[in-house]
């Protein structure tokens, strides 16, 4: 049985009880059945991924032997997740050796090297160094080589680029209960180290702010396109910048995404009529019968007063699943000019799976989502793009400041 997800946000269990209760070994048997069958049949990706699920449902059969407690168990399901490279396949429980789901940084491979190109500035109060460009040459002491092999998958193709990305990306990410120390080379070729664990991120109390500049409004989202009650704190923050030039939404802390009610929400304030802002497509198919392409568009309608002036929506590599579904409407409804750097890119529609004998349950996605253009959303990319060169200034702030001043 599958159940509609309209809110990102985990949800932690308390694991003192996991690590003492038993393996149930034959419990866990079906639910490796009910998962890999779930993944067969309605995980909208999976011909994309070019995963072997024999390997998989051989392998975390073994696994099943040696596991001892609930926790081996939560983290087999989440390894068995972590091999279809999708950071929208999760758990909706984790435990203290569970991987978190992203870090402050995002790098990439250039020339077989591991290179920093992205950093959550806006987010971090106490980053001084401008470490964008360096090269992370460890992580923990281990060569970033050493690090994906020891990765914890067995059944995906580590020699892939995208695979290799998406797991250099989930070792920074790290798991909770290790250190995240990084040995990077400095653009001086200099050798240093940054400890990712000493990095703080900024708390808020609000679910929105804002400020004005030059007469430009600024609304900052916090990470709270989930929360319903965002809508009327968005409204009232809206009705007091409607004298402004031109306004600028920050979508660039939404790491966990949202709802399309929130979202409809705040994109119907700057239309008046009804457009179509994201197009959804899946493959329908009922016991042995042939699959069948669905496809349909989804509308924002008008509401409220309308703001007519211009609008810059900031995007970038936190701007997740909601948060990237309102950037690619505004941008399909020619409403707003997006601005930033590829985001999150956390693919598709999902829907929560509960184990039949387990006491969470996991996400697949079930439909694709694309622009209005065809492209999917997962790799829209900014009409004006910014590539980040530094941490010591918001370059996308000042280029959306200035698509509204000239």
């Amino acid at each position: 049985m599958k159940i509609i997800i309209t809110i990102i946000y985990l949800f932690t269990l308390s694991f003192s009880s996991f690590a003492q209760a038993q393996v149930d070994k034959e419990k866990a048997r079906k639910d490796l059945q009910q998962i890999i069958g779930d993944i067969s049949t309605d995980y909208v990706y999976l011909n994309d991924k070019n995963i072997d699920l024999e390997c998989v449902k051989r392998f975390y059969n073994k696994q099943i032997d040696s596991s001892k407690n609930k926790t081996d168990i939560v983290l087999l399901f989440e390894n068995l997740l972590n091999e279809f490279y999708d950071s929208h396949l999760i758990l909706n429980t984790n435990t203290n050796s569970s991987f978190r789901l992203y870090s402050p940084i995002y790098a990439i491979f250039e020339k077989e090297k591991a290179v920093i190109t992205n950093v959550w500035q806006t987010e971090l109060e106490n980053l001084e160094s401008n470490i964008i460009g360096y090269e992370i040459l460890k992580i923990n002491g281990r060569s970033i080589q050493e690090n994906i092999e020891r990765f914890p998958t067995h059944c995906q193709n580590k020699n892939l680029p995208q695979v290799r990305e998406w797991i250099l990306n989930k070792l920074l990410a790290g798991q909770y209960d290790k250190p995240r120390i990084l040995t990077l080379k400095t653009k001086n070729n200099a050798v240093i180290e940054l400890d990712l664990d000493k990095l703080k991120l900024k708390q808020y109390n609000e679910l929105i702010s804002s400020k004005k500049v030059n007469n430009i409004g600024i609304i900052e989202i916090h990470n709270s396109l989930g929360a319903n009650n965002l809508i009327a704190k968005f409204d009232s923050v809206l009705n007091s910048l409607m004298n402004t030039e031109g306004l600028i939404i920050d979508l660039r802390n939404t790491v966990d995404g949202g709802n399309s009610y929130v979202a409809r929400a705040i994109m119907g304030r700057f239309i008046n009529e009804s457009l179509p802002y994201q197009v959804h497509t899946v493959e329908e198919k009922y016991d042995n019968n042939p699959k069948v392409d669905r496809k349909w568009i989804e509308y924002v309608n008008p509401r409220a007063e309308q703001y007519k002036k211009p609008l810059v929506i900031l995007v970038g590599r936190w701007t997740g699943s909601m948060g990237e579904g309102v950037s690619i409407g505004f941008d399909a409804m020619k409403r707003g000019k997006i601005v930033g750097s590829e985001m999150e890119r956390l693919a598709g529609e999902i829907y929560y799976y509960p184990f039949e004998n387990q006491s969470f349950g996991y996400r697949l996605s079930t439909a694709k989502l694309l622009h209005v253009n065809g492209t999917p959303r997962e790799k829209y990319i900014p009409k004006h793009y910014i590539r980040q060169t530094t941490t010591q200034k918001d370059e996308v702030l000042q280029k959306g400041l200035d698509l509204i001043e000239n």
